[in-house]
């Protein structure tokens, strides 16, 4: 007889959210005052994006989203995290904010209020004014006083009914893949300017937060989303070990250091030191960044392998950001990056729940009392409907099962996880992978925009509402 299986099941006040972002799914490009973002420039130049696909229209949700929130509560969840689009609030990145723009998330966040699903605002995932851009983008420190001004307008405006609130998504890609290797907008391949970029997004951390908290109720959170690398290495050869620590700092530590403990790590400092001077880095600024959290996010979908690269020969680059012959990872040119083992995702990234509980794990020691939520986790697969219209995705559900499973073990093991947002809601832009790759829980026809949720929507509406997680089958 087979042994009973033991049911995963979560805290009574555990969130379960889905997230998306402004250019991903927005659409209505050039409506209501907004100008272009570098994504907009990105993806209209000729060989930036899979089939020069664009975000013009995207699902949307600009249009649609109260059918949207609609959706979201037929799905059963709690929590909602969306960004807004800075150049739609803010067109020039400079002055003050059209009211137009600004509307649209008014209504959005009273629609989401309506439905009894708490709004999370995330203030910037990755759409700069392409005029910041122009005036030198995040390797100039003027961009991040910019982006306090900014955060000071959204919290002025939606701080009253929204209480979660993150200043930065994933400000390693902004850097290192917008400056670094140019897989990203604005495609630039600078080494030293994407670690200038790196220290000025810290700044807007720490500078943003300081204007939210100045313009919102006491009893907002503040938070920023990570997507902190887990880097393990080959083997434990010295060698090895040492590239991994090398990784782990242009990773992790660049963004945790100052934020969490008001330093960089010196390990980074030296590695780099033949790329940047770090003569940027102004007295006030660690002490700026490094602003109490209210929570920290953390974004995950694969473990990163590395060795010391073989001297004689190429090393592989499979670090999982893109075609590119440059870099994202300044002064770690004798690092080898390697395929981890294991059944893969659509994007090619391997499947490994442990990274995402070693993670956990990682913050609830480096920060400890601070509350985490997992901001992003989720998976791309080549979804498509039967002939009845239905999108049957089991690989997703069996994902997202071993995932929160992981994230059920850490509570467990003693961490302060207070909520999950699957990425994403629904099909949408995928960067420069266009329209090719679908993460979403909800199957978007994109000629037609219908919405049709997949199983593992079933799947996870199911887990929303009962705090507990069905076995992968059960909504097949």
């Amino acid at each position: 007889m087979p042994e009973p299986i033991t049911p995963v099941t979560f805290p009574s006040a555990f969130l379960w959210g889905a997230a998306t972002s402004a250019y991903q799914i927005e659409g209505a490009v050039r409506e209501d005052g907004r100008t272009p973002s570098i994504w907009d420039t990105f993806s209209h130049t000729p060989g930036k994006t899979a089939g020069g696909e664009t975000g013009d229209v995207a699902v949307d949700h600009y249009h649609r989203y109260r059918d949207d929130v609609a959706l979201m509560a037929e799905l059963g969840l709690t929590a909602y995290r969306f960004s807004v689009s800075w150049p739609r609030v803010q067109p020039t990145g400079r002055g003050p904010a059209v009211q137009r723009g600004l509307d649209f998330y008014r209504r959005l966040v009273d629609e989401l209020l309506t439905h009894g699903i708490k709004p999370a605002v995330t203030l910037y995932h990755w759409d700069l004014p392409q005029e910041l851009e122009d005036a030198g983008g995040w390797p100039e420190r003027d961009t991040a006083l910019r982006f306090a001004e900014y955060a000071q307008i959204v919290g002025e405006a939606l701080g009253d009914r929204v209480e979660q609130w993150i200043t930065l998504n994933e400000p390693w890609c902004s850097a290192f893949l917008g400056y670094g290797s140019g897989v990203h907008a604005p495609g630039r391949t600078d080494a030293a300017a994407s670690l200038r970029a790196a220290h000025h997004l810290n700044l807007a951390h720490g500078l943003g937060t300081s204007a939210l908290r100045g313009a919102m109720p006491a009893r907002n959170a503040v938070a920023v989303s990570l997507n902190s690398s887990v880097v393990r290495p080959l083997s434990q050869d010295p060698a090895d070990l040492a590239a991994a620590r090398r990784i782990d700092d242009l990773a992790n530590g660049v963004f945790h250091g100052p934020m969490l403990h008001g330093a960089y790590p010196e390990t980074l400092l030296a590695a780099t030191s033949s790329v940047t001077d770090w003569s940027y880095v102004l007295d006030g600024d660690l002490a700026a960044i490094h602003q109490p959290l209210d929570a920290l996010g953390l974004n995950y979908y694969t473990p990163t392998l590395v060795s010391a690269a073989d001297t004689t020969a190429a090393g592989p680059r499979a670090d999982g950001h893109g075609a590119s012959s440059y870099s994202p990872w300044p002064g770690a040119d004798d690092v080898a990056f390697h395929q981890t083992p294991g059944e893969r995702t659509e994007m090619g990234w391997t499947i490994d729940p442990t990274g995402l509980h070693d993670l956990i794990m990682r913050y609830t020691r480096e920060a400890p009392g601070l509350p985490l939520y997992v901001t992003e986790n989720g998976a791309a697969y080549d979804d498509k409907p039967d002939p009845e219209g239905r999108v049957h995705d089991p690989e997703r559900i069996a994902y997202l099962h071993g995932h929160l499973s992981a994230v059920q073990r850490a509570i467990t093991d003693g961490a302060d996880v207070r909520g999950y947002y699957l990425w994403s809601l629904m099909d949408n832009f995928e960067w420069a992978y266009g329209y090719d790759k679908r993460f979403g829980a909800v199957y978007v026809d994109y000629a037609t925009q219908t919405r049709t949720p997949k199983s593992s929507a079933l799947w996870y509406e199911q887990a929303a509402r009962t705090g507990t997680l069905p076995q992968p089958a059960a909504a097949e």
